[in-house]
C-alpha cells in the first residue's frame, strides 16, 4: 500500500487557497493508494478563535465537500479539518481527520488527546474524542492520530488516557499514521525522529508522520515529515522548511532521505527565511524596508529579508544622527552594496534640533538623560513608519532577544515595526549566525568590520551597549538561566555568578515586561520565546527584592 504525505504550506483561514493547494497536491503525487494532509491542513494552523466562528467552520465544510467533489476521481484522502461537535454542552469541535472518497466525505476520526501546549490552547475549542479509531482500506488496518505522537506522559496523565499507539495496535493496526502540525524550534527535528523511531520499535508499528509547513504569524514549521518501519527505521524524510510530498510504500519500503543540515545555524537561518518570507506574503504585502545602522543586528536581519524577498523588495534607510560615526555609516553602505538592496539617508540633525528647541522650556534646569536618547530613536521610528506607510512596504525591527528581555530597546522607537525577525535570538547567537553566513559564501556577506566593533545604539558620544549591560556572553548565560531553565536567583548564585549582576538582570527582565507586550509580533525558533509561551504579569513587585528567590 502506498501513501501520500502532503507536506504543504496552508494559509490560514484562506479556504479557497488550502483547497486549491490540496487538490493541485494530489493531482501531482505519484501513484498512491491513500494522501493525508497534516493537522487542520484545510484551516491553516493555527486557527485560533476563527474556530469559535460558526461561520467560517460551516464554509470550511462548504470547501471539503466541494474538494471531495473535485477529486472523486482519485484515490481517498485524509484532509484534517475541524468538526463540528453536536453533542450540548461541550466544547464546540472535535480536531478531525476527515476522509473523502467517491466524490463525498464517508468518515471521521477525531483527536483523542488533545495537546497541553500553551501554544495552542486546544482545551478552548475541541472536545476530546472517545477513543482513537482504525481505518480500514486496501486490506490494510490504519491507526489515525492527530498530532498525538509527540505528546508526553503528562498530557496522558493530564486527560487520563493509556497510549494510544498501544490502544490501536490492540485493535488490530497493520500501522500509524499521524496528521500533525508540530512548530519547528532549533535542535527538535533530530528529537522528533527519536521519538518517532522508539515508538515505532516499541509497538512493532510503522508510523507516518505528515508535518505542516511555512510560517503562520510567529510559528514557523519545517516539514521535514516521517516515514518509520517496524524496527524503528527511518525510511523517508521530506525536505527541511520547503513543500514536499512523499510516498511511503508499507510493502516495499523504499528509502528516500531529504538531504538536510542540522547544523544550529542553518536551521535558525533557513527559518528565520522562511518565517519572514511568509509573514510578508501572507499578509498581503511584498517588500520590506529597515532602518542600517551599521551594526550586527540589522545587518543580519537585512540578509534574512534578502534571502526570503529577493534584494528588489527590501529597502536599507540610514538615519545617522550627530552621535554617529562615519565608520557605521560606511558599514551600512559596504553591507548593502554586498546585499545589492537600494538605500536612503536621512540626516536627523535638524529634526532633532527642532525637538531641543520645542522642549527646551519644559526641560529647563533638567539635565540630559535617557530622555534625550529616546527621542532620537523615536525619531527615527516616526520616520521609518512614514516610509513604511508611503511604499506600503513592512518596516522590519532589528533587535535581539537580549535586547528585549532587559528592555536595552526604545518603546516607540527601534521596537517599531510589523515584524520583529531576531527577536527570539540572544546577541551572542546574532553573532554566531553572522559568522556562519559569511562563512557559507565566497566573500563575507556582512563586513567583518561590522562583527568586529563594540556593539552601540550610537545615541549619544562615545555609547557602547556594554555601559549600560554585562558583557553579552555573561549576560546571555544569566538569561538563558533564568528564563529558559526558569532557574532561581539562588540557582544562580550556586552555579557561581555575580550577585549584584544577577539582581540586576532579574530587575531588568521584570521591568522589561511592560515593553514586551507591546513588541511587533517575533519568530519564534527556541523553546522560550515571549509571546504565547511567556505569560508574565506586569505590574506586581516580584524581581523588585532580593528575599523570596530561593
Amino acid at each position: 500500500m502506498k501513501i501520500a504525505l502532503l507536506q504543504l504550506n496552508p494559509t490560514i483561514g484562506d479556504l479557497a487557497g488550502n483547497k486549491g493547494l490540496i487538490a493541485r497536491a494530489i493531482r501531482r503525487a505519484p501513484d498512491f493508494d491513500l494522501a493525508v494532509t497534516s493537522e487542520l491542513a484545510l484551516l491553516g494552523y493555527p486557527p485560533c478563535d476563527l474556530l469559535l466562528n460558526e461561520e467560517f467552520v460551516e464554509r470550511s465544510w462548504q470547501a471539503l465537500d466541494e474538494l471531495a467533489e473535485e477529486l472523486a476521481d482519485l484515490p481517498p484522502v485524509l484532509v484534517g479539518q475541524a468538526e463540528p461537535n453536536t453533542s450540548a454542552g461541550e466544547r464546540p469541535l472535535f480536531n478531525s481527520a476527515a476522509l473523502i472518497r467517491d466524490g463525498k466525505v464517508t468518515e471521521t476520526f477525531q483527536k483523542s488527546m488533545l495537546s497541553g501546549c500553551d501554544l495552542f490552547h486546544e482545551d478552548r475549542y475541541f472536545q476530546p474524542g472517545k477513543e482513537a479509531r482504525l481505518l480500514q482500506i486496501e486490506g490494510q488496518s490504519l491507526g489515525i492520530l492527530i498530532g498525538e505522537l509527540l505528546l508526553g506522559s503528562s498530557d496522558n496523565e493530564r486527560q487520563d488516557r493509556p497510549d494510544p499507539i498501544a490502544e490501536l495496535r490492540a485493535k488490530g493496526a497493520d500501522a500509524i499514521v499521524n496528521l500533525s502540525a508540530s512548530p519547528f524550534t532549533a535542535g527538535k527535528q533530530l528529537l522528533r525522529e527519536a521519538r518517532l523511531s522508539d515508538l515505532a520499535k516499541k509497538h512493532c508499528l510503522p508510523i507516518l508522520s505528515v508535518n505542516q509547513v511555512g510560517g503562520n504569524d510567529d510559528l514557523i514549521f519545517d516539514g521535514r515529515s516521517c516515514f518509520f518501519d517496524a524496527a524503528g527505521r527511518l525510511i523517508a524524510r521530506g525536505r527541511g522548511f520547503e513543500e514536499d510530498i512523499i510516498v511511503a510504500d508499507l510493502d516495499e519500503p523504499k528509502e528516500i532521505i531529504a538531504a538536510d543540515d542540522f547544523t544550529f545555524e542553518a536551521e535558525i537561518w533557513r527559518a528565520l527565511v522562511l518565517g519572514t518570507r511568509d509573514y510578508v506574503h501572507k499578509c498581503g504585502f511584498s517588500s520590506v524596508l529597515l532602518g542600517l545602522s551599521g551594526g550586527i543586528d540589522s545587518s543580519l536581519v537585512a540578509a534574512i529579508a534578502v534571502q526570503a524577498l529577493g534584494p528588489n523588495n527590501v529597502l536599507g534607510v540610514l538615519l545617522p544622527s550627530p552621535y554617529t560615526r562615519q565608520s557605521s555609516i560606511d558599514d551600512a553602505l559596504a553591507l548593502a552594496a554586498n546585499l545589492g538592496i537600494k538605500t536612503i539617508s536621512i540626516l536627523l540633525t535638524d529634526i532633532m534640533g527642532s525637538f531641543e528647541l520645542e522642549l527646551a522650556e519644559h526641560f529647563a534646569g533638567r539635565p540630559k538623560d535617557i530622555t534625550e536618547e529616546n527621542i532620537q530613536a523615536r525619531i527615527r521610528a516616526t520616520l521609518l513608519m512614514a516610509l513604511s506607510n508611503k511604499y506600503g512596504s513592512i518596516l522590519l525591527a532589528t533587535g535581539n532577544r537580549s535586547e528585549l528581555s532587559v528592555g536595552y530597546c526604545t518603546i516607540y522607537g527601534d521596537m517599531a515595526g510589523g515584524l520583529a525577525v531576531i527577536s527570539d535570538l540572544p546577541k551572542t547567537m546574532v553573532y554566531r549566525i553572522a559568522e556562519w553566513l559569511n562563512s557559507t559564501a565566497s566573500k563575507p556577506v556582512i563586513p567583518p568590520s561590522i562583527i568586529k566593533k563594540p556593539p552601540s545604539a550610537e545615541l549619544r558620544p562615545g555609547q557602547t551597549d556594554q555601559d549600560s549591560l554585562p558583557p553579552y556572553p555573561l549576560l546571555d548565560e544569566i538569561l538563558k538561566r533564568y528564563i529558559d531553565e526558569h532557574q532561581s536567583r539562588a540557582d544562580l548564585l550556586r552555579a557561581g555568578l555575580d550577585e549584584v549582576t544577577v539582581d540586576r538582570v532579574i530587575s531588568l527582565v521584570k521591568n522589561a515586561e511592560f515593553k514586551r507586550v507591546q513588541a511587533a509580533l517575533g519568530l519564534k525558533v527556541i523553546d522560550k520565546s515571549f509571546g504565547e509561551g511567556w505569560r508574565m504579569p506586569v505590574a506586581c513587585r516580584i524581581g523588585q527584592e532580593k528575599a523570596g528567590h530561593g
